[in-house]
């Protein structure tokens, strides 16, 4: 865990450096761009920072608004579904937590170089459906439960990306959760984004 806060903290100062030593012109503060994102999700839950889970494979999609404050730096504020949760997997079984949210990311996006982007920027999430199963590769030992998970999550999103002129975008990101998305054992979700993105 401590590497990654390093890889933060020096990821969040090149980003400030960039902005702060940006010398060209003002963009009309109108330029802006509207568009449609889809994507794959690789989905975890850290336990106590200390132990990650397997993977849950799921895929998100929403809506994106990116309004430039200067020629190479932007704010993109998003709206998205996103299939999150995780599993566990033995000799018994696999468990699985299905849980699923609708996401408010909000991006500062630098321009460091044509077509190619940095950014990083808050999240919260509101958990919208959530099941657990087990799957005892035998079905009639499989079993189904609900659990309440916390309504509301929240962290910190990190990525890169590439995009056109003509609008088209390619992009990763790296979700670190910070709250708790229930009490016992202080599970965080930790997601890692693959994404397609189409100026309209």
């Amino acid at each position: 865990m401590k590497s990654l806060y390093i890889t933060i903290i020096v990821t969040l100062t090149f980003v400030m450096h960039i902005a702060a030593q940006e010398k060209v012109a003002l963009k009309d503060t109108n330029t802006s761009n509207v568009g449609l994102k889809l994507g794959y999700n690789l989905a975890a839950v850290s336990f106590d920072e200390d132990s990650e889970t397997g993977q849950r494979h799921g895929f998100f999609a929403g809506f994106y608004g990116e309004s430039f404050l200067i020629s190479a730096v932007a704010i993109q504020v998003e709206l998205m579904y996103s299939q999150q949760g995780y599993q566990l997997k033995d000799n018994g079984g696999t468990f699985t937590q299905k849980l699923d949210y609708l996401n408010l990311p909000v991006s500062l996006k630098i321009y460091p170089a044509n077509h190619f982007y940095l950014e990083a920027g808050p999240q919260i999430g509101l958990a919208i459906s959530h099941k657990e199963e087990y799957d005892s590769n035998f079905g009639l030992f499989d079993t189904s439960r609900e659990l309440e998970p916390e309504k509301f999550d929240w962290g910190f999103n990190f990525g890169t990306g590439f995009k056109t002129e003509s609008g088209i975008s390619l992009g990763v990101r790296y979700h670190l959760g910070m709250g708790s998305i229930y009490d016992e054992g202080d599970p965080k979700n930790r997601v890692w984004q693959f994404a397609v993105g189409i100026d309209f």
